[in-house]
C-alpha cells in the first residue's frame, strides 16, 4: 500500500501549495551583505567540488548539515546571485548520476564523503539567455555548453558545431589571426571529429573580430539554445511495445527521443500526473476529444532507481518554471504516508529574475579568465590582483578556479548599494537612457524644420522674410544646442555602460552633471521671455503666411504629405517647450530613485527644480498655445466652416456619435468647443475632410440623459433650448465611463459658454478672422447635404488620412484635449521587440510613441517611419499563459482581432509603457485614458 504509487499532482493544489516543507529554508543564494549559512555541529568533512572550468575546490562542512548549506557555501565561494539554475551532482552507490538533495543532510547521501567528488553544473535550462542577467553567470553556462559539445551531448550539423566552437575560441585567444587559431584547435579538441572542421571553424572565427569574451558567450548561448539537444540529458527507456526510446525533460514538458530525434513532446498545461510505479513510469494526461493518445502514457525504465530519479527532476523542472514561488508545505500525516516524501525546494525561476532586478545590488565587474590571459596578465594574476592571496585553497596545491577570484570571493567584495560602483541595471540608469532616446527623437524633430521643412518652402519666393526670420533663424541654433547635448549623453552614457574607454578612472554613473551643466547652456531661465515668444510667433506668423499666399499654403500641405512630417507640422513648433517638461519628468524620476546622499541627488534636484520653475510659468500660455494648435490642426480637417479660429475659443473633446435622424441612427463626428458643438459626417471625397452640418450655440442649452426607446437601450443624450428639443444623439458607448466622459464635458462647456464674457486676448487674436456668421442649429441636416457633390468647392486637394480624427471615427471613440495635453508630457522613444500574432520571431525595431500612436523605424537614425499604429481604442493586457509568450516585459495591444506582442528592455521600461492594474495593463499615462477600459 506503501509503495504502489508514487505520484506528482498539480491540479488538486493551488499553484504552488503542493510540495511544501515545513518551513522554508530560504534562498538558494546567499543575500547580498548575508553571512554563509550557520554550520549545523557535528564532526565535520572535506567535500570536493569540480567547477565548470575543471578545477576543483575543497569545502569544510559538518556531516550533519543539509545539502542546501553546502550548496550555499559553493555559490557564496564564486559570490554567484542567480545560483537557482545550478545544481550538485554525484553518483551514488548504484552508479547513477543523482542530484544532490538541499533538504536532506550531508550524511545520509554521500556514503563515503571523503571519496565523492560533487560536480557544479548546470541544472535548468531556461529558454532564453537574455532571462540570465549576470555576466558570470552566462559565463558558467557557456563553459557548461562547451562540456556538451566536448562529450557529444550536445549533438548538432557541422555548421552549428564550427560556429560555437569559433564563439569559444574568439573568447578564449581574441580576434583572429590564422597561424595562431589553427595552432590552438591542433592543441585543443573542442568537439569529436574536430580535425575534419577545422577550416569552417576557422572560417568563423575571422568574422568575429572585435566580440568581447562576453559577447561571445552571449553568441554562443544564442546559437545553443535553438538546437533541439540544448540542456537535455537522456535517461532510457521503452515504450509498451518494446521499442527503445529515450526520455527527457525541458522547461516545455517531459519529451520524447528516439537516439537524438525528438519524436514527441507532452507539455505541461497537457499533463495531469506524472507517477511512477517500480519500473513504469506514467504519464497522465487531460482529456482532449482532438486528440489520438491514451490517457496514460507507460514507458519501461531500467529500475524503480531510474524511474524514481527521473521522477525527481521532473517534480523540480515542473516547479521552477511553471511556478510563481516556492511550494508550499503540505500537511504530515498522522499515521502513514503514501507516496514518496520528495518536494521541490528553493526559487522558482520567476523569484531568481524578481529578486535579482529588485534587489539593485552593486554589480562586480566580472572579467573572463581568458580576457586576462590574451591581455597579457601572469597566470597568478586574476583581474589584476593576486589570486592566491585572498582566494581558497585548492587540493593539490594547485591553482584555484579562476571563477573564485578575489573580486569573486573577497568577503569585502560583497555586492552592496555603493552608488559609487552602480551597475547598468540599476534603474537611474533605464532612466538616464530614456533621456538618451527620447534627446535622439527630440532632435530628429528639430531636424524636420531646420533642414527638411526649410528645404522644401525656404528658398519659395511665396515664403516672406519674416516667416524664415521667425522659424529658420531661431531653430537652426536650437538644432545645434542639442546636438552637442545629445554627444555628451551619449558619451556619457557609454561610460556608464562601459562600452567604451573603460580604462578611464571616474564616477560616471550619473547624469544630472551633464544636465545641469547644458541646461544652463540652454538659459532655461530665459524660456519664458525668449523660446516662449519664439514658439508662438512661428506659429501665427506660419498660419497667417498660409492664409496670405496659396501657394505657400499648398507647399505646407504638401511637405505634411511626406513621411518624414509623421505629425502636424505646427507641433514640430512646439517641440522645444514641450521637451523642457520632459527634462522636468525625467530629473523627477531620478530624484524619487535617488536617497538624498547620492551623488548624482543633488544636480539633478537643482536641475528639476529650475525646470519645474520654468514650466510653471508657462503652464497657462502653454495652455493657450496647445488649443490654437489644436484648433488650427481641427480646421484643416473640416470643410464647411471658416470661422473655427476665433478669439476665446477653446477646444473640448472630438469623438464618434450616432445622430438620430428620420432615417435612423447614423453615424457622425461631433466637436466640442466651449461655445459650440459641430457635427460633421465623413463623405467620400478626394480630401478626407469632414463635412459640418451643423453648429449649435451651447448658450442656454440643457442637456440630460435617457434611455432610448429603441429595443437595444441605448443611451440618449439629449441637447435642449429653452422649452424645444434641437437635437437627439444616441451613441453606442463601448463603456459607460465613455458617455460619462461627454456628459460631463457637454456640461462643463455649457457652464463656460454661461459665463463667459465675450473675447479675451489669446494668441489667436493676433489674426483678423472673418465674423461669426449667425446660428445655424435651426438649419436641417438634409439628404441633399449627405449626397451633394463638391463641384462647387474649391479644387480638392489631398489631406492627411490618418489624423486623430479620422482614428476616432474609424474606432469608434472619443478623445479630450485634456487626453491631448497629457500625451504631449508622455512621450516615449527607444528599441521594443515586436512580434505578430502567428508569428514566431521577435523584430527588433526604433519605436516612437506620440500623438496617440507607435511609429516604427529600424533604427534611431532613419529620417522616417516605416509604418505607425494608432493606438486609440486599443486595449493592453499581459499575454495569457496560453499563448506561449515565454519572454520577461511582454505587453500586449489587441482590437478586435489585431494582436501584437511587444518586449521591452527593462521592468522600468516596462511600467513607462503601462502601469498595472489587476491583471491588465492599460495605457494609462501614455494613451492619455484615451483607450475604453476593458
Amino acid at each position: 500500500l506503501y509503495t504502489a504509487s508514487f505520484t506528482y499532482r498539480w491540479l488538486s493544489f493551488p499553484s504552488g501549495q503542493r510540495l511544501g516543507a515545513p518551513e522554508t529554508l530560504g534562498i538558494s543564494t546567499l543575500d547580498p551583505g548575508h553571512r554563509p549559512p550557520a554550520m549545523p555541529p557535528g564532526r565535520h568533512v572535506t567535500i570536493r567540488v569540480r567547477m565548470l572550468d575543471d578545477t576543483e575546490e575543497l569545502f569544510d562542512i559538518s556531516q550533519r548539515a543539509s545539502g542546501k548549506v553546502l550548496f550555499d557555501l559553493v555559490c557564496s565561494h564564486m559570490n554567484l546571485i542567480e545560483g537557482d539554475y545550478f545544481g550538485l551532482e554525484f553518483q551514488d552507490h548504484h552508479k547513477m548520476m543523482v542530484w544532490l538533495d538541499l533538504i536532506k543532510p550531508i550524511i545520509k547521501q554521500l556514503r563515503r564523503p571523503k571519496h565523492t567528488t560533487l560536480r557544479f553544473v548546470v541544472k535548468f535550462f531556461p529558454p532564453d539567455h537574455a532571462q540570465l542577467l549576470e555576466e558570470l553567470t552566462r559565463y558558467l553556462f557557456a563553459l557548461q555548453i562547451k562540456q556538451d559539445l566536448a562529450c557529444g551531448r550536445l549533438t548538432c550539423n557541422d555548421s552549428s558545431a564550427a560556429l560555437m566552437v569559433s564563439h569559444i575560441i574568439q573568447s578564449e585567444i581574441g580576434d583572429f589571426e590564422e597561424s595562431q587559431c589553427r595552432s590552438h584547435l591542433l592543441n585543443n579538441n573542442y568537439i569529436p571529429d574536430q580535425m575534419a572542421l577545422i577550416d569552417k571553424i576557422m572560417e568563423f572565427h575571422s568574422k568575429n573580430i572585435g566580440q568581447t569574451p562576453a559577447e561571445s558567450d552571449y553568441q554562443l548561448l544564442e546559437v545553443a539554445r535553438r538546437l533541439e539537444m540544448y540542456g537535455i540529458r537522456l535517461h532510457p527507456a521503452k515504450d509498451r511495445e518494446g521499442t527503445r526510446l529515450s526520455l527527457a525533460v525541458a522547461h516545455t514538458g517531459v519529451l520524447v527521443f528516439q537516439g537524438h530525434t525528438k519524436i514527441n513532446g507532452f507539455n505541461w498545461s497537457k499533463v495531469r500526473k506524472l507517477s511512477f510505479k517500480r519500473k513504469r513510469f506514467l504519464i497522465k494526461l487531460r482529456p482532449d476529444v482532438n486528440s489520438s493518445y491514451q490517457d496514460t502514457l507507460e514507458f519501461l525504465m531500467a529500475s524503480r532507481d531510474c524511474c524514481k530519479v527521473f521522477w525527481k527532476i521532473c517534480v523540480e523542472y515542473h516547479a521552477f518554471f511553471r511556478l510563481f514561488e516556492e511550494p508550499k508545505p503540505k500537511p504530515k500525516p498522522v499515521l502513514f504516508t503514501r507516496g514518496s516524501s520528495f518536494r521541490f525546494s528553493g526559487r522558482t525561476q520567476k523569484q531568481v529574475i524578481d529578486y535579482v532586478r529588485e534587489s539593485e545590488f552593486k554589480k562586480i565587474p566580472f572579467e573572463s579568465p581568458h580576457l586576462s590571459a590574451s591581455s597579457g596578465h601572469s597566470q597568478g594574476m586574476v583581474n589584476g590582483q593576486k589570486s592566491l592571496e585572498l582566494c581558497s585553497h585548492s587540493p593539490d596545491g594547485r591553482q584555484p578556479s579562476p571563477l573564485t577570484s578575489p573580486l569573486l570571493n573577497d568577503a569585502s567584495s560583497i555586492r552592496t548599494d555603493d552608488e559609487d560602483e552602480r551597475f547598468p541595471t540599476d534603474r537611474a540608469y533605464f532612466i538616464a537612457k530614456e533621456l538618451l532616446t527620447t534627446e535622439r527623437t527630440y532632435l530628429k524633430d528639430l531636424e524636420v524644420v531646420t533642414v527638411s521643412f526649410q528645404g522644401a518652402v525656404g528658398q519659395d519666393e511665396a515664403t516672406p522674410e519674416t516667416l524664415k526670420n521667425t522659424i529658420f533663424s531661431n531653430f537652426e541654433p536650437l538644432y545645434k544646442f542639442h546636438t552637442g547635448f545629445l554627444r555628451e549623453v551619449e558619451q556619457r552614457l557609454a561610460l556608464w555602460e562601459g562600452r567604451s574607454n573603460a580604462h578611464i578612472k571616474g564616477d560616471y554613473q550619473r547624469i544630472g552633471d551633464v544636465l545641469l551643466k547644458n541646461l544652463q547652456g540652454l538659459k532655461v531661465r530665459d524660456f519664458p521671455t525668449t523660446v516662449f515668444k519664439i514658439q508662438s510667433e512661428a506659429l501665427v506668423e506660419l498660419e497667417k503666411a498660409c492664409r496670405a499666399s496659396r501657394r505657400l499654403e499648398g507647399l505646407c500641405r504638401d511637405f505634411e504629405l511626406q513621411k518624414v512630417c509623421y505629425i502636424p507640422l505646427n507641433v514640430f513648433i512646439l517641440r522645444p517647450l514641450h521637451r523642457l517638461m520632459h527634462y522636468k519628468q525625467i530629473l523627477e524620476r531620478l530624484c524619487k530613485h535617488y536617497p538624498p546622499t547620492h551623488v548624482d541627488f543633488r544636480d539633478c534636484r537643482g536641475t528639476a527644480l529650475q525646470c519645474g520653475m520654468v514650466v510653471e510659468q508657462l503652464q497657462g500660455s502653454m495652455i493657450k498655445m496647445e488649443n490654437f494648435q489644436k484648433l488650427l490642426e481641427l480646421k484643416k480637417d473640416l470643410i464647411g466652416v471658416d470661422n473655427l479660429v476665433i478669439p476665446g475659443r477653446e477646444f473640448i473633446r472630438l469623438g464618434c456619435l450616432s445622430k438620430l435622424s428620420g432615417k435612423g441612427l447614423q453615424q457622425r463626428m461631433f466637436f466640442l468647443f466651449n461655445d459650440v458643438i459641430l457635427y460633421t459626417s465623413r463623405g467620400m471625397t478626394a480630401t478626407n475632410q469632414f463635412k459640418v452640418h451643423g453648429q449649435l450655440p451651447l448658450h442656454g442649452m440643457t442637456v440630460s440623459a435617457t434611455w432610448a426607446p429603441c429595443r437595444d437601450s441605448r443611451l440618449f443624450c439629449s441637447w435642449e433650448k429653452l422649452t424645444t428639443r434641437i437635437l437627439l444623439c444616441v451613441s453606442p458607448f463601448s463603456s459607460l465611463s465613455e458617455m460619462e466622459k461627454w456628459m460631463e464635458d457637454i456640461k462643463m462647456a455649457i457652464d463656460m459658454a454661461e459665463t463667459s464674457n465675450g473675447p479675451s486676448s489669446d494668441l489667436n487674436s493676433l489674426l483678423t478672422f472673418p465674423e461669426c456668421p449667425e446660428d445655424s442649429s435651426v438649419e436641417a441636416e438634409s439628404e441633399d447635404d449627405m449626397t451633394a457633390s463638391h463641384t462647387s468647392l474649391e479644387k480638392p486637394t489631398p489631406h492627411r488620412g490618418n489624423t486623430t480624427v479620422h482614428v476616432c471615427w474609424h474606432r469608434n471613440t472619443s478623445v479630450s484635449m485634456v487626453d491631448f495635453s497629457i500625451a504631449v508630457e508622455n512621450q516615449l522613444s527607444g528599441n521594443l521587440l515586436r512580434k505578430f500574432k502567428n508569428s514566431n520571431g521577435w523584430q527588433k525595431l526604433w519605436v516612437v510613441f506620440t500623438n496617440f500612436s507607435l511609429f516604427f523605424y529600424k533604427t534611431h537614425q532613419d529620417d522616417y517611419p516605416l509604418a505607425s499604429l494608432p493606438l486609440l481604442g486599443y486595449s493592453v493586457t499581459i499575454p495569457s499563459e496560453s499563448e506561449n509568450i515565454h519572454k520577461d516585459y511582454v505587453f500586449k495591444l489587441h482590437f478586435k482581432s489585431h494582436v501584437y506582442y511587444f518586449r521591452s528592455e527593462s521592468e522600468y521600461t516596462f511600467e513607462r509603457y503601462g502601469r498595472h492594474s489587476s491583471a491588465c495593463f492599460i495605457f494609462s499615462s501614455q494613451l492619455c485614458g484615451a483607450v475604453p477600459r476593458d
